[in-house]
């Protein structure tokens, strides 16, 4: 505050020692008539208005006139004006010189904000273009942070990301803005400046969507500066948050087709000499044995049986992870398609009543025919596995909005409402029958999986001790009747 006024007082000083020197000039040294006297009056007065301001040269345009009357007109000596015309004379003088100093001050100020709006587009190209380098969310942040300070010149700038509730400094300390207020200022309908405090709290919106907002101290940029730091920020920050995204889903998929591979190639490789020992159990038992031995190679066959349907599963998995279902869809009678189902089944089926409830009138489904059948046997080798031997089993269809439903319900112990949303899961089993019954918990997933290549969805209903149905939507076959 004091060098201020050191420097306001020394160039008034100034100002009164250029209009003096110009009077002892053409007084005592170079004679000049009036008009030149004037003239040089006026061209100094224009100097200290673009030098040092309007103050300094309206305050030189009285002193001129004082000193251009005393000494340069009749009578010489006094601040008497014997002619009229003089009068006239220094009345023009007086408002010529703060007229020209006043339009000159406001050039040169014009010229002083074209030079900073200049600089702050330069700034927020460089900021933009350093933007545009930046990876992940926090590192374009922390990078924005530097860069504001850096490129704007402030001594510090604080950034505020909303949906991950962070605030990003340069230091620990809060500095001239506090964490509280940086919060606040996301909530702002536009940026607020404090030019006493110089600081400066910009909210930053993309799309009416609240991003969080930016704070900084130090000298000022224009409103419309800020309104384009706010969106160029919040751009910045929003495609930092895309390709982080990105990264992490192309990362998850890789991850999932590598996994799918693995398995797929793991299955095979089971398979092949799978194939070959139930070839030679198959032939072993046609072949006489005493009991003992006769009971080992049953047991031997049921559990290759029991390792080929696993094997099964694990590349039907790979397949649905990896996106390689390409269903065959054909128009298919459902009631066949069960049927075949029941077929295969009908082993472990043994005295058990299934009935089938399907009306004849029932359009036919545009679906792959092995792969509904797959998911059908799935369903019933559930119900045969978790209800008690000799109870009912009902598959019914019905056309429900232009789909074709199909559930199989069973008398079982029923399904946790809370385990209900996850049997889909891959590997996952209900606790009551995870060690009970055997299994690997891939049969639903991969009966999902089937449903959705055709379009369709699958879900479960259950009452615990009142069973469960397992229901599944197909297409309609585009040319079958709806009515």
């Amino acid at each position: 505050m004091l060098a201020s006024i050191r420097l306001r007082a020394g160039q008034l000083t100034a100002s009164v020692a250029i209009i003096a020197a110009i009077t002892l000039l053409y007084r005592h040294v170079a004679a000049a008539n009036n008009t030149t006297i004037a003239l040089s009056y006026l061209l100094a007065i224009l100097g200290i208005a673009t030098g040092w301001g309007l103050l300094n040269a309206t305050i030189a345009s009285l002193l001129a006139v004082l000193a251009y009357n005393y000494s340069f007109l009749p009578p010489f000596g006094t601040l008497i004006i014997a002619d009229p015309q003089n009068w006239v004379a220094l009345t023009a003088f007086l408002v010529t010189a703060i007229t020209a100093s006043s339009l000159s001050v406001r050039a040169k100020r014009r010229a002083a904000e074209a030079i900073e709006r200049r600089q702050e587009v330069e700034r927020l190209y460089a900021l933009g273009q350093a933007m545009l380098l930046s990876g992940g969310l926090r590192p374009t942040a922390r990078e924005i942070v530097n860069r504001i300070m850096q490129i704007f010149d402030v001594p510090a700038a604080v950034l505020y990301v909303k949906a991950e509730n962070e605030i990003i400094r340069p230091e620990p300390e809060p500095g001239p803005i506090s964490d509280q207020q940086v919060r606040d200022a996301a909530e702002y309908d536009a940026p607020v400046a404090d030019p006493k405090q110089q600081t400066a709290l910009v909210p930053l919106r993309l799309g009416g969507q609240n991003i969080g907002s930016l704070g900084f101290a130090g000298r000022i940029p224009s409103l419309a500066a800020l309104s384009a730091l706010a969106y160029l920020v919040a751009i910045s920050i929003e495609r930092a948050r895309a390709q982080e995204a990105a990264n992490k889903l192309e990362a998850a998929r890789q991850s999932e087709t590598l996994k799918a591979a693995l398995l797929d190639a793991l299955a095979h490789d089971l398979k092949t000499p799978l194939t070959s020992i139930k070839g030679s159990l198959t032939h072993l038992l046609t072949k006489p044995h005493d009991a003992e031995e006769q009971e080992l190679l049953a047991l031997a066959n049921e559990e290759a049986d029991r390792l080929n349907r696993l094997v099964v599963e694990v590349i039907e998995m790979a397949r649905v992870e990896a996106g390689k279902l390409h269903p065959d869809r054909q128009p298919h009678s459902v009631e066949k398609i069960v049927s075949a189902a029941l077929q295969e089944l009908e082993g472990e089926l043994h005295d058990r009543p299934v009935q089938v409830d399907i009306p004849a009138e029932l359009p036919d489904a545009d679906v792959d025919f092995e792969f509904i059948k797959q998911v059908v046997k799935q369903l019933l080798d559930n119900a045969i596995r978790y209800s008690p031997a000799g109870s009912a089993i009902t598959v019914s269809a019905q056309l429900r909005n232009e789909r074709i439903v199909v559930g199989v319900a069973d008398r079982g112990a029923g399904i946790e409402e809370q385990e209900q949303t996850r049997i889909f899961e891959k590997f996952y089993r209900a606790r009551e029958w995870r060690y009970q019954v055997p299994g690997t918990g891939l049969g639903l997933s991969i009966a999902k999986g089937i449903i959705e290549a055709h379009g369709g969805k699958i879900w479960v209903a259950s009452q615990p001790g009142s069973g469960s149905v397992f229901s599944f939507s197909l297409p309609v076959s585009k040319g079958a009747s709806l009515q």
